[in-house]
């Protein structure tokens, strides 16, 4: 028989809390968030525990963020040393995975990230770069498929709040599904995350939104792991699962309404059963997050979480009511109709001479930023499609980012180098960012050189940008 102390998957814990880093001395998302969860895996003697052992983050580089995001107006203007320390923790917990040093690992870093977009001109939703998506692209990057295709990755948002920078990054990426079950936006910021929000037009169907009610419990959310996400899981079949944990769905969290426990969130993880997890949201400092992070912890260690109980916790606490499961059962049967037959085109913008083209208003709610951009994608018969981003916002005058997807074709390649040209010598565009999804990222000196790729000038404010 195993014995009950030793774990039953071997699980790497990566923690960093970021006592140096806050938006505001009274904001949610400031210094001691994760204070009392240090103290509680301590107290419990997690780290005690064979097969569980503790880690800190390496820092991510400023070419391992631009493998995502164009930042705007820069990206030292966008990223703190703890933004590098939280990303770098995600890359950590992949190296121990992807390695085999761990079968499992947890990313229990702050700040966040699911809200920062493609794009990034600040802070909003309390994110600057997206974690998750920096350590994906840090994954196909170092570790490819021994057959030379493409990684199959499943990203499952369980925050309670609708992942829509994650969304964004991989809107049109056909090897990427990502799955969000959150709050109804109708409810909760940032009012997104409807079922017809289902991916790009070289990716239909790789995005799925599970929007849930207020209240809804633990009973609603395995349901609708079992029932949706499972499901489409076995038919996509990963190659990596990735969690991104966000706690703000727990019963006494102050800034949502739902009726997660710390047992809920345990018996959530045993079933989804992710190779990856990585921390998000999640603002009851005292009364959920030590609990909660301690039941994730047991769960992917293969451990009983039996015992963990909030102080606050009472029967009533996470009852949920009927009709909030029929209609929960409702949505995940539509929802698995849509996985399986999506809409022909997008049901977000419109064709426009050969791209697709959908507009955006974004606003940045810590930094008071309002951007407007103006999204395209090639519509492409041999790839995913070239990216072309005109963005602009009260920082930054009218710029042009363009990616190239991954596995690129030579036409949409060539339609980049040229409009990366015109660009460059029309001379109308503040910044001009390219951001090449097939280069091959290396470090020498401090410095990122990108095999493959061309430099692309600074038409105001002088130096050169590499970005790859």
């Amino acid at each position: 028989m195993t014995d009950p102390l030793r774990a039953r998957n071997r699980l790497g814990v990566v923690f960093f809390p970021a006592f140096d880093w806050a938006i505001s001395a009274t904001h949610p998302e400031r210094e001691e968030r994760l204070l009392y969860t240090r103290d509680q895996l301590a107290e419990e003697g997690l780290f005690d525990i064979p097969g569980i052992t503790e880690y800190r983050p390496e820092l991510a580089t400023n070419a391992q963020v631009e493998r995502v995001h164009f930042c705007l107006p820069s990206t030292g203007a966008v990223v703190t040393d703890s933004h590098r320390a939280s990303a770098g923790g995600a890359i950590t917990a992949a190296r121990l995975v992807m390695e085999k040093k761990e079968d499992k690992a947890f990313a229990l870093v702050r700040p966040p990230g699911h809200h920062a977009m493609r794009v990034t001109h600040g802070n909003r939703g309390f994110c600057n770069i997206n974690n998750e998506a920096v350590m994906v692209e840090y994954i196909r990057d170092h570790y490819p498929h021994p057959t030379g295709r493409p990684l199959r990755i499943a990203i499952v948002d369980t925050d309670v709040h609708h992942g829509d920078g994650s969304q964004d990054i991989f809107w049109n990426d056909p090897n990427t599904l990502f799955i969000s079950l959150h709050q109804d936006g109708r409810t909760l910021y940032p009012g997104t995350g409807f079922p017809q929000e289902c991916g790009g037009p070289g990716a239909l169907g790789r995005t799925i939104n599970i929007p849930l009610p207020p209240e809804t419990s633990d009973e609603g959310y395995l349901y609708a792991i079992e029932h949706a996400v499972l499901p489409m899981l076995a038919d996509f079949k990963p190659d990596l699962v990735i969690n991104s944990a966000g706690q703000d769905n727990h019963f006494t969290d102050p800034l949502a309404n739902m009726k997660l426990s710390a047992q809920g969130y345990a018996a959530l993880n045993r079933a989804l059963n992710p190779d990856i997890a990585v921390l998000e949201g999640g603002y009851a400092i005292r009364g959920a997050l030590p609990y909660v992070n301690l039941g994730i912890c047991l769960a992917l260690a293969g451990l009983d979480a039996g015992d963990i109980r909030e102080p606050q916790w009472r029967p009533e606490s996470t009852r949920q009511k009927q009709k909030i499961s029929d209609y929960i059962a409702r949505l995940c049967d539509g929802l698995l109709e849509l996985y399986h037959n999506p809409p022909s085109v997008p049901q977000e913008g419109e064709e426009e001479n050969g791209w697709w083209t959908r507009r955006k208003h974004i606003f940045y709610d810590t930094d008071m930023l309002r951007e407007s951009q103006r999204e395209s994608w090639r519509l492409c018969p041999d790839c995913s499609g070239l990216g072309c981003f005109e963005t602009s916002s009260e920082r930054v005058a009218r710029s042009l980012c363009l990616l190239i997807p991954r596995h690129a074709c030579p036409r949409c390649r060539a339609e980049a180098e040229a409009r990366a040209a015109a660009a460059r010598k029309a001379g109308l565009h503040a910044h001009v960012l390219v951001l090449d999804g097939d280069a091959a990222l290396k470090l020498a000196f401090g410095t990122s050189l990108v095999t493959g790729y061309w430099p692309v000038k600074l038409l105001r404010g002088g130096g050169e940008l590499f970005l790859g």
